[in-house]
């Protein structure tokens, strides 16, 4: 069997709909990934996820090798039963917290040293480690360890990085076919992921590098580090192209939801990124237009004033727990009273509007009608 298997491509753009295939379970794409930095969802329960159609969700190798550690999990039978999550989990390498967290950096060839954020102790992080760590986790998606050059970036910089990610990700591949059988999970599969920064041509070189390895899927990395959202787009663009098209593509750290739909009609299948939940803890609610408004969404911030005495729904549309059940004015009096529901409430609406986004984006696509949606769905203010 495929790990992949594309069912509808779009007559307009490259968007298609496809089947991911894992050791639990099928994942249906394009999809979001719910963020489970720690092994949970913020605020928010594993059936509950379930319920509203989640299929897969992404947790953090770094914050769990640091805390309560990966063999502890691995003790556990993995991460699946330690958070009582029985679809798919995809994991990532942990080589951008090392980077974005860590004190005291130094990458080499060999790997990444580093103090930790939670302790102050020194680690070195390198290809084989993070693969270890992730076989203890048991994930069904694992990720090489690449480097990241940040933005902005010099070529000489991206250079060094595309050339030592592709380094690491031979080394990772070589230890993890020698330790797979073994893990807690011996239907892993490990990813690729491509650099390149801003420059066209290293974007190119880089997924052809990383395409030779025949990698089951790919992610694009180097993306939503500060670059404009008109720079994202051109890794893309200079990047899909040279993997091979019958594999899934993950788009690391994307998005806003009209960067997901934008980078679904550029070839992309997978997303994972923070904003639902750490904008819902915030206030920060995101709600579609009306139809007779066009196609799009738009976003308040709960603790306006003029929500005070509002006694309608966040979102007349949404079909979620707090749209159902709750008005704007007990939602604000939750956040103003630093009542915890509210931030679980807000992460509710926000992951349920993700999750139907890419809902609704299959549909179209497997209706043919992508194309002209993708190019009216905007953010409205």
């Amino acid at each position: 069997m495929n790990a992949f298997d594309i069912k509808k491509k779009d007559s307009v753009t490259k968007a298609r709909t496809g089947v991911i295939h894992t050791f639990h379970g099928d994942v249906k794409t394009p999809v979001f990934l719910p963020i489970g930095t720690k092994g949970a969802v913020k605020a928010i329960a594993a059936e509950e996820l379930k319920f509203w159609g989640a299929e897969i969700l992404l947790a953090n190798t770094y914050h769990l090798w640091q805390r309560p550690g990966d063999a502890l999990i691995a003790k556990a039978g993995g991460l699946h039963k330690f958070m009582n999550w029985k679809q798919a989990i995809f994991t990532d390498s942990g080589g951008f917290q090392v980077f974005s967290l860590g004190k005291m950096v130094k990458a080499t060839d060999s790997g990444v040293k580093f103090h930790s954020d939670v302790d102050g102790s020194v680690h070195v992080l390198t290809p084989e480690l993070s693969v270890e760590i992730q076989l203890n986790l048991g994930s069904d998606i694992a990720l090489v360890l690449d480097e990241f050059p940040g933005f902005p970036a010099t070529k000489e910089k991206a250079k060094q990085s595309i050339e030592r990610t592709l380094a690491w990700a031979q080394r990772a591949i070589k230890h993890h076919d020698k330790l797979a059988a073994r893990s807690v999970n011996p239907g892993q599969m490990l990813w690729g992921i491509t650099q390149g920064s801003t420059f066209k041509d290293l974007r190119k070189q880089s997924a052809e590098e990383i395409q030779a390895l025949n990698f089951p899927g790919y992610c694009i990395g180097g993306v939503a580090v500060g670059e404009p959202v008109e720079e994202m787009l051109k890794a893309i663009q200079n990047t899909q192209p040279y993997l091979e098209e019958e594999k899934p593509k993950h788009l690391l750290g994307v998005g806003t939801p009209e960067q997901i739909v934008q980078a679904v009609a550029l070839g992309c299948d997978s997303f994972d990124c923070v904003i639902p939940t750490r904008e819902a803890r915030h206030g920060k609610f995101y709600i579609n237009l009306k139809p007779q408004d066009g196609e799009g969404y738009f976003t308040i911030n709960i603790d306006n004033g003029k929500f005070k005495e509002d006694f309608t729904p966040i979102d007349n549309t949404c079909s979620c727990y707090c749209c159902q059940n709750f008005t704007k004015a007990y939602v604000r009096h939750l956040f103003a009273s630093q009542e915890p529901l509210g931030i679980r409430l807000a992460t509710m609406h926000n992951l349920r509007f993700y999750l139907n986004l890419t809902q609704r984006i299959r549909t179209l696509i497997e209706a043919d009608s992508f194309g002209k949606f993708s190019k009216d769905y905007k953010y409205r203010t």
